[in-house]
This record gives C-alpha cells, sequence and structure tokens, in this order.
C-alpha cells in the first residue's frame, strides 16, 4: 500500500538583509536572533546549505542530521545581489525582469526556470522515504507551493519561520506532477516577521 509523500517546507528565520529588503540569494547571510520551540523527535532534515539555513535547522531541530544541497538554494540574483527594488526599479532590465521572472536572468544571475529545474532535481534526489522536512529559502517554497496547488509563483507567499506542509497521495502522484491533496502552514518561531 502507497503511504502519502509529504513535504514540511520551511523558510529559514529572517537575516539582515532581509530587514532592509535586499534581494539575498546566494549572499551567506546569518540569521537574527528568534526563538523557537525545537522538535527533537525529528532526526533528518534536508536543505539549502546556506548558512541561514543551516542555523534556522540547528534551533528547530535540535537533534537531527542536517543534509545540505545546494539545490535548494535562493535564486542566484547576480549584479543585483543586496541590492532594493528602490535601487533598482528605474533599470529596465530590471523591470524586464519582474514582469517575466522565469525566461529573463539578472546579470550575472539565474532565471526563475533555472531555480525550478534545480529544485526539482534536488527533491528527485531526496532518499527513499515518505516525510521530508526541508529549511529553504522563499523562491523554491513559492515554487513548490505554486506546483502543488497548480496555481502561479506569483500568487504563493512564503513567510519566514513558517512551516508549510505539503501532502500528495504518494511519491509517484508527486514525481507525474499531481496536486498536492493537503495543504497547510504554521508559524514555528515567536519573532517571525513576514
Amino acid at each position: 500500500m502507497d503511504r502519502a509523500f509529504i513535504l514540511h517546507l520551511i523558510r529559514h528565520a529572517p537575516t539582515s538583509g532581509n530587514g532592509l529588503k535586499q534581494y539575498i540569494g546566494w549572499t551567506d547571510e546569518a540569521v537574527l536572533p528568534f526563538s523557537a520551540t525545537g522538535r527533537p523527535d525529528v532526526q533528518n532534515v534536508w536543505g539549502s546549505d546556506l548558512l541561514r539555513c543551516r542555523q534556522t535547522a540547528e534551533t528547530l531541530f535540535p537533534n537531527a542530521d542536517y543534509h545540505a544541497d545546494s539545490g535548494f538554494r535562493e535564486c542566484h540574483f547576480g549584479e543585483w545581489e543586496k541590492r532594493t527594488y528602490d535601487e533598482l526599479n528605474r533599470d529596465q532590465r530590471y523591470r524586464d525582469w519582474i514582469d517575466n521572472p522565469i525566461d529573463l536572468a539578472p546579470p550575472g544571475g539565474e532565471s526563475l526556470a533555472d531555480v525550478m529545474s534545480r529544485v526539482d532535481r534536488a527533491v528527485q534526489t531526496l532518499p527513499k522515504g515518505n516525510e521530508f522536512y526541508i529549511v529553504a529559502h522563499g523562491g523554491p517554497i513559492r515554487y513548490l507551493l505554486a506546483k502543488a496547488s497548480g496555481q502561479n509563483f506569483r500568487q504563493q507567499t512564503a513567510l519566514h519561520g513558517h512551516c508549510y506542509t505539503l501532502v500528495w497521495q504518494n511519491r509517484k502522484a508527486y514525481e507525474e506532477g499531481a496536486r498536492c491533496t493537503s495543504c497547510s502552514v504554521e508559524p514555528l518561531m515567536a519573532n517571525a516577521n513576514g
């Protein structure tokens, strides 16, 4: 009998760059102090290899082995790393990218199509099993939420310190691109701000 396939997607705790509304993709920032009730029962966690995800996992899952995978990284924003909308909004290349992030990439960075392919490969390489905790970034989580619901990427929200649980009938249903059968969200951090 097939068991449900469950992904628990947790967005890392906020960083100083997040607070400044900067594009923080592959910049390796630490998280700001946060409080959360840990889950000592979870033994394995997967996620981005970047510091902010590893630090978040250490607090939330203190007894877990962390399996870092660069496939779960945020979009590489290239020349726009650590810049803000206000700094970029007069640049036509930026405005074009905002209108079509799937096909266009920031100078020296990645398109959303690149991110989607990378995240798909990361999920496909998860070991055998039916339930996974993944600490990642807003972009990859929004992509997986869109894929699971059949909605547009722009319609999705992934708040810092929240866990989005997606359930499919089985792993094969996920792999074949079926919509999830259940989606729920819960805040994990006392002082996480969106």
